[in-house]
Protein backbone atom coordinates (compact mmCIF):
# COMPACT_ATOMS: atom_id res chain seq x y z
CA UNK A 1 0.00 0.00 0.00
CA UNK A 2 1.18 3.47 -0.87
CA UNK A 3 1.39 6.25 1.27
CA UNK A 4 -1.72 7.96 -0.39
CA UNK A 5 -3.75 5.08 -0.01
CA UNK A 6 -2.67 4.43 2.98
CA UNK A 7 -4.01 8.13 4.49
CA UNK A 8 -7.28 7.50 2.53
CA UNK A 9 -7.71 4.42 4.36
CA UNK A 10 -6.78 5.59 7.83
CA UNK A 11 -8.76 8.65 6.90
CA UNK A 12 -12.00 6.11 5.74
CA UNK A 13 -11.98 4.27 9.13
CA UNK A 14 -11.86 7.87 11.23
CA UNK A 15 -14.64 8.85 9.12
CA UNK A 16 -16.37 5.82 10.26
CA UNK A 17 -15.85 6.51 13.77
CA UNK A 18 -13.06 3.45 13.90
CA UNK A 19 -10.56 5.07 15.95
CA UNK A 20 -7.74 2.98 17.65
CA UNK A 21 -7.63 4.62 20.76
CA UNK A 22 -5.09 3.19 23.34
CA UNK A 23 -6.93 2.39 26.56
CA UNK A 24 -5.11 5.30 28.60
CA UNK A 25 -7.10 7.36 26.23
CA UNK A 26 -10.50 5.82 26.67
CA UNK A 27 -9.75 6.47 30.60
CA UNK A 28 -8.38 9.61 30.01
CA UNK A 29 -11.72 10.51 28.34
CA UNK A 30 -13.65 9.60 31.68
CA UNK A 31 -11.89 11.79 33.92
CA UNK A 32 -12.41 14.66 31.50
CA UNK A 33 -16.33 13.88 31.17
CA UNK A 34 -15.88 13.72 35.07
CA UNK A 35 -14.20 16.99 35.57
CA UNK A 36 -16.83 18.53 33.41
CA UNK A 37 -19.86 17.56 35.28
CA UNK A 38 -21.21 20.33 36.85
CA UNK A 39 -22.14 19.06 39.89
CA UNK A 40 -18.21 18.61 40.37
CA UNK A 41 -17.26 20.04 43.14
CA UNK A 42 -13.59 21.75 44.23
CA UNK A 43 -13.19 18.55 46.40
CA UNK A 44 -13.96 15.97 44.24
CA UNK A 45 -12.14 17.14 41.08
CA UNK A 46 -9.21 17.44 43.34
CA UNK A 47 -9.18 13.79 43.80
CA UNK A 48 -9.87 12.80 40.08
CA UNK A 49 -6.80 14.52 39.30
CA UNK A 50 -4.85 13.34 41.84
CA UNK A 51 -5.22 9.79 40.55
CA UNK A 52 -4.17 10.75 37.36
CA UNK A 53 -0.10 11.73 38.11
CA UNK A 54 0.76 13.25 34.93
CA UNK A 55 -2.69 15.62 34.97
CA UNK A 56 -2.06 16.10 39.00
CA UNK A 57 2.12 17.20 38.17
CA UNK A 58 1.32 19.12 35.36
CA UNK A 59 -2.02 21.44 37.32
CA UNK A 60 0.57 22.16 39.68
CA UNK A 61 2.85 23.21 37.56
CA UNK A 62 0.32 25.61 35.37
CA UNK A 63 -0.80 26.83 38.69
CA UNK A 64 2.80 28.35 39.54
CA UNK A 65 3.29 29.86 36.10
CA UNK A 66 3.52 33.11 35.49
CA UNK A 67 0.25 33.28 33.82
CA UNK A 68 -1.79 32.10 36.70
CA UNK A 69 0.90 32.47 39.74
CA UNK A 70 0.14 36.58 40.13
CA UNK A 71 1.13 36.74 43.66
CA UNK A 72 4.41 34.40 43.75
CA UNK A 73 3.43 32.56 45.63
CA UNK A 74 3.53 28.64 44.92
CA UNK A 75 1.19 26.43 45.33
CA UNK A 76 1.83 22.80 46.46
CA UNK A 77 -0.80 20.70 46.58
CA UNK A 78 -3.19 19.51 43.76
CA UNK A 79 -5.87 21.26 45.70
CA UNK A 80 -4.64 24.49 46.05
CA UNK A 81 -3.74 24.07 42.05
CA UNK A 82 -7.24 23.25 41.42
CA UNK A 83 -8.76 25.92 43.01
CA UNK A 84 -5.87 29.04 41.35
CA UNK A 85 -6.22 27.28 38.00
CA UNK A 86 -10.12 27.01 37.97
CA UNK A 87 -12.25 23.65 36.12
CA UNK A 88 -12.44 25.42 32.74
CA UNK A 89 -8.18 25.02 32.56
CA UNK A 90 -8.42 21.67 34.39
CA UNK A 91 -10.98 20.42 31.32
CA UNK A 92 -7.84 22.03 28.99
CA UNK A 93 -5.01 20.16 30.95
CA UNK A 94 -7.36 16.71 30.85
CA UNK A 95 -7.39 17.62 27.34
CA UNK A 96 -3.57 17.86 26.96
CA UNK A 97 -2.85 14.47 28.47
CA UNK A 98 -5.49 12.91 26.12
CA UNK A 99 -3.33 14.50 23.33
CA UNK A 100 -0.17 12.95 24.51
CA UNK A 101 -1.55 9.60 25.08
CA UNK A 102 -2.40 8.82 21.47
CA UNK A 103 1.13 8.86 20.49
CA UNK A 104 2.52 7.39 24.20
CA UNK A 105 2.85 4.36 23.10
CA UNK A 106 5.58 4.86 20.43
CA UNK A 107 8.59 3.02 20.38
CA UNK A 108 10.31 4.24 17.23
CA UNK A 109 12.93 6.75 17.88
CA UNK A 110 12.00 8.70 14.77
CA UNK A 111 8.65 8.63 15.40
CA UNK A 112 8.68 9.35 19.28
CA UNK A 113 11.03 12.37 17.88
CA UNK A 114 7.93 13.75 15.38
CA UNK A 115 5.64 13.07 18.52
CA UNK A 116 8.23 15.05 20.75
CA UNK A 117 8.22 18.04 18.05
CA UNK A 118 4.63 17.96 17.97
CA UNK A 119 3.96 18.46 20.94
CA UNK A 120 6.44 20.93 21.43
CA UNK A 121 5.03 22.92 19.16
CA UNK A 122 1.35 22.30 20.41
CA UNK A 123 2.21 23.74 23.89
CA UNK A 124 3.98 26.89 22.48
CA UNK A 125 0.63 27.35 20.11
CA UNK A 126 -1.41 26.86 23.46
CA UNK A 127 0.73 29.22 25.72
CA UNK A 128 0.59 32.08 23.05
CA UNK A 129 -3.02 31.74 22.09
CA UNK A 130 -3.78 32.08 25.37
CA UNK A 131 -1.59 35.45 25.35
CA UNK A 132 -2.94 37.21 22.38
CA UNK A 133 -6.36 36.61 23.01
CA UNK A 134 -6.34 38.19 26.54
CA UNK A 135 -4.01 41.07 25.46
CA UNK A 136 -4.72 41.43 21.86
CA UNK A 137 -8.13 40.01 20.50
CA UNK A 138 -10.22 39.91 23.50
CA UNK A 139 -11.42 36.37 22.74
CA UNK A 140 -11.96 33.99 25.68
CA UNK A 141 -8.19 33.04 26.82
CA UNK A 142 -9.06 29.41 28.31
CA UNK A 143 -10.44 28.50 24.97
CA UNK A 144 -7.62 29.79 23.53
CA UNK A 145 -5.77 27.79 25.38
CA UNK A 146 -7.71 24.66 24.80
CA UNK A 147 -7.70 25.17 20.69
CA UNK A 148 -3.62 25.43 21.14
CA UNK A 149 -3.58 22.23 22.62
CA UNK A 150 -5.87 20.34 20.48
CA UNK A 151 -5.20 21.59 17.15
CA UNK A 152 -2.93 18.91 16.49
CA UNK A 153 -4.73 16.25 17.54
CA UNK A 154 -5.43 14.79 13.83
CA UNK A 155 -1.25 14.41 13.55
CA UNK A 156 -1.12 12.62 17.05
CA UNK A 157 -3.78 10.05 15.93
CA UNK A 158 -1.62 9.84 12.32
CA UNK A 159 1.75 9.19 14.40
CA UNK A 160 -0.10 6.73 16.52
CA UNK A 161 -0.88 4.75 13.28
CA UNK A 162 2.19 5.16 11.68
CA UNK A 163 4.07 1.95 12.84
CA UNK A 164 1.53 0.45 10.83
CA UNK A 165 1.92 1.59 7.58
CA UNK A 166 6.74 1.81 6.74
CA UNK A 167 7.06 4.81 5.43
CA UNK A 168 4.17 6.60 5.52
CA UNK A 169 5.70 9.63 7.32
CA UNK A 170 8.55 9.61 4.51
CA UNK A 171 8.20 13.77 3.31
CA UNK A 172 4.64 13.34 3.70
CA UNK A 173 4.06 16.89 3.73
CA UNK A 174 1.79 17.68 1.07
CA UNK A 175 -0.16 13.77 1.37
CA UNK A 176 -1.01 14.86 4.68
CA UNK A 177 -2.46 18.16 3.98
CA UNK A 178 -4.47 16.81 0.82
CA UNK A 179 -5.61 13.44 1.83
CA UNK A 180 -5.55 13.17 5.71
CA UNK A 181 -5.29 16.52 7.87
CA UNK A 182 -8.67 17.44 7.58
CA UNK A 183 -10.47 14.07 7.74
CA UNK A 184 -8.71 12.64 10.22
CA UNK A 185 -8.60 15.77 12.32
CA UNK A 186 -12.23 15.87 12.47
CA UNK A 187 -12.99 12.71 13.07
CA UNK A 188 -10.57 12.50 16.13
CA UNK A 189 -11.45 16.06 17.51
CA UNK A 190 -15.57 14.85 17.04
CA UNK A 191 -14.55 11.60 18.96
CA UNK A 192 -12.70 13.99 21.83
CA UNK A 193 -16.11 16.30 21.86
CA UNK A 194 -14.16 19.01 20.84
CA UNK A 195 -17.11 21.82 20.91
CA UNK A 196 -18.17 23.69 18.25
CA UNK A 197 -16.33 27.04 18.63
CA UNK A 198 -12.95 25.13 18.83
CA UNK A 199 -13.82 22.97 15.90
CA UNK A 200 -14.21 26.21 14.07
CA UNK A 201 -10.85 27.53 14.80
CA UNK A 202 -8.83 24.75 13.97
CA UNK A 203 -10.89 24.53 10.68
CA UNK A 204 -9.88 27.94 10.50
CA UNK A 205 -6.53 27.42 10.71
CA UNK A 206 -6.66 24.55 8.00
CA UNK A 207 -8.06 27.14 5.74
CA UNK A 208 -5.10 29.46 6.41
CA UNK A 209 -7.30 33.12 6.53
CA UNK A 210 -7.03 35.06 8.74
CA UNK A 211 -7.19 38.95 9.73
CA UNK A 212 -4.95 41.00 11.13
CA UNK A 213 -4.89 42.49 14.00
CA UNK A 214 -6.33 39.14 15.07
CA UNK A 215 -10.30 39.57 15.75
CA UNK A 216 -11.33 35.75 16.19
CA UNK A 217 -10.74 32.73 18.22
CA UNK A 218 -9.58 31.26 14.56
CA UNK A 219 -7.52 34.05 13.68
CA UNK A 220 -5.71 33.84 17.23
CA UNK A 221 -5.42 30.46 16.97
CA UNK A 222 -3.71 31.17 13.07
CA UNK A 223 -1.22 34.20 14.57
CA UNK A 224 -0.05 31.57 17.46
CA UNK A 225 0.31 28.94 14.91
CA UNK A 226 2.75 31.48 13.25
CA UNK A 227 4.41 32.54 15.99
CA UNK A 228 5.39 29.50 17.51
CA UNK A 229 9.36 28.81 18.19
CA UNK A 230 9.06 25.19 17.26
CA UNK A 231 7.66 24.39 13.89
CA UNK A 232 4.99 21.43 13.74
CA UNK A 233 7.13 17.96 11.79
CA UNK A 234 4.31 17.29 9.92
CA UNK A 235 4.20 20.20 7.35
CA UNK A 236 4.34 23.62 6.47
CA UNK A 237 1.11 25.12 5.14
CA UNK A 238 1.16 26.81 2.15
CA UNK A 239 1.08 30.68 2.67
CA UNK A 240 1.88 30.23 6.57
CA UNK A 241 4.70 32.61 7.72
CA UNK A 242 8.31 31.32 8.06
CA UNK A 243 9.80 31.22 11.54
CA UNK A 244 11.83 33.87 10.32
CA UNK A 245 8.95 36.32 8.57
CA UNK A 246 6.87 35.61 11.94
CA UNK A 247 9.59 37.95 13.69
CA UNK A 248 8.27 40.43 11.60
CA UNK A 249 4.89 40.42 12.27
CA UNK A 250 3.51 43.50 13.74
CA UNK A 251 0.53 45.16 14.33
CA UNK A 252 -1.63 48.03 16.88
CA UNK A 253 -3.86 46.48 19.28
CA UNK A 254 -5.38 48.20 22.19
CA UNK A 255 -2.32 47.72 24.61
CA UNK A 256 0.17 49.02 21.94
CA UNK A 257 2.05 46.94 19.09
CA UNK A 258 2.37 42.96 18.76
CA UNK A 259 5.74 43.01 19.58
CA UNK A 260 5.38 45.31 22.93
CA UNK A 261 2.56 42.77 23.51
CA UNK A 262 4.68 39.84 23.27
CA UNK A 263 7.59 41.41 25.01
CA UNK A 264 6.04 42.14 28.04
CA UNK A 265 4.44 38.26 28.09
CA UNK A 266 7.88 36.36 26.76
CA UNK A 267 8.11 35.17 30.76
CA UNK A 268 4.56 34.18 30.78
CA UNK A 269 4.21 32.77 27.42
CA UNK A 270 7.98 30.21 28.55
CA UNK A 271 6.60 29.51 32.01
CA UNK A 272 2.91 28.37 30.59
CA UNK A 273 4.95 26.39 27.91
CA UNK A 274 6.99 24.56 30.10
CA UNK A 275 4.50 24.07 32.81
CA UNK A 276 2.38 22.16 29.50
CA UNK A 277 5.55 19.88 28.25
Amino acid sequence: MDRIDALKAIAGQAQRGELAFPTSVDATLKLQRALADPDCHLEAAARLVQAEPVLAARTVAIANSAAYNHTGHDVTNVNAAVQRVGFRTLGALASSVIVRQLAGELTDPLLRAKADQLWQHSAHVAALAQVLARRVSRVDSDTALFAGIVHEVGGFYLLSRAAEFPGLLDDCTDDWLDHGEVPIGRAVLLKLGVPAPVTGAIEALWNGMRALPPETLGDTLLLANDLAPVASPLHERPGATTAQGATTIDLTSGEGTLARVLAESADEVRSLAAALL
